[in-house]
């Protein structure tokens, strides 16, 4: 399979991609749920026994049992296929539309503004699962499962709590992916220049992608941390009242907690992420070569931004 055959296999059959797209975040998030378990307790403003990634693990583990760190995972499950679908298929159908747009000029600003573009849809679907999930890993946290905790949150906060983060989510995706997928559209073409169906260079590419964009934006990862939990001690309502909350309890250091557990969650879940992509990408695209095009890509994305923007108060 030449260049023009591989890299045009997503834009031409949505479910392909889509498929794909969703094995890979699934795969991604359910392989390094433990250390995001971890990152979550490290961003905590609680300071108990959480200063390292091995301190907080260890604490985990003895005081609240084996599988603790697990705990909350199907919540990931849940919610990371759909977002991951409309994620890859809007970046796909993107970077398509604007390089021919552009006729290939300005390939680093494409593939940026694409992983913008894909962050709205991505962050629609996923934060309601993203609340959940963040609320089932902290300390203490009083829910036996996954569908109690969204009932308990409905009941008592309202359906806005489950948007709450959103705009601040937004703010931390949009430079993330830009960061994420220019670095690794820049490392495919030296170490893959072919643009050929090749694993290793497929997941080094991702990890520096998502090291890079992992350091950058621990600051507003922490902000959506405190907007999720809503712990007793730091409640916030809004990017700048968690930035306020955050300064006052842990001084500006505090906006960088858990960065290490950040980073090494982020490398290897965006090189299993890519490579499980393309993987799928290769395999369900050479197998669906002969088969009629499925329908295009921008109607779901469009659906689901205009959901999101019916559907979410301004944080």
């Amino acid at each position: 399979m030449n260049f023009e055959d591989y890299e045009t296999l997503p834009t031409q059959n949505s479910v392909t991609h889509m498929t794909a797209g969703a094995i890979a975040g699934v795969m991604e998030h359910c392989i390094m749920y433990p250390l995001d378990s971890v990152k979550t307790r490290m961003q905590s403003l609680r300071n108990a026994n959480n200063s390292s990634i091995s301190e907080t693990f260890r604490h985990m583990v003895k005081k609240e049992g084996l599988l603790r760190p697990i705990r909350g995972m199907s919540a990931v499950v849940m919610g990371a296929g759909p977002a991951h679908a409309c994620f890859f298929a809007t970046y796909e159908y993107c970077k398509h539309s604007l390089a021919q747009l552009t006729r290939h000029r300005h390939d680093h600003i494409t593939h940026g503004l694409s992983g913008c573009i894909a962050s709205l849809v991505h962050d629609a679907v996923s934060n309601p699962a993203e609340v959940v999930k963040q609320r089932m890993q902290m300390l203490q946290s009083p829910y036996r499962g996954v569908w109690e905790c969204a009932r308990h949150v409905y009941r008592s906060e309202g359906a806005r709590a489950f948007y709450r983060s959103y705009g601040t989510q937004v703010a931390m995706n949009v430079p993330f992916q830009a960061l994420h997928f220019a670095t690794y559209e820049a490392c495919q073409a030296r170490l893959n220049p072919a643009r050929a169906y090749d694993p290793l260079a497929h997941a080094l590419a991702g990890a520096a992608g998502g090291a890079l964009a992992a350091a950058a934006t621990t600051p507003l990862d922490v902000c959506k941390t405190v907007l999720n939990t809503q712990e007793r001690a730091a409640r916030a309502d809004g990017l700048l009242d968690a930035a306020a909350t955050v300064l006052r309890a842990s001084g500006p250091r505090g906006f960088f907690k858990g960065v290490q557990a950040r980073v090494l969650y982020q490398m290897p879940a965006a090189a299993i992420c890519w490579l499980t992509y393309e993987t799928f990408k290769h395999v369900l695209g050479g197998a669906g070569e002969d088969a009629p095009p499925a329908p295009a890509a921008p109607p779901l994305a469009c659906a689901a931004l205009r959901l999101a923007a019916a559907d979410v108060p301004a944080s």
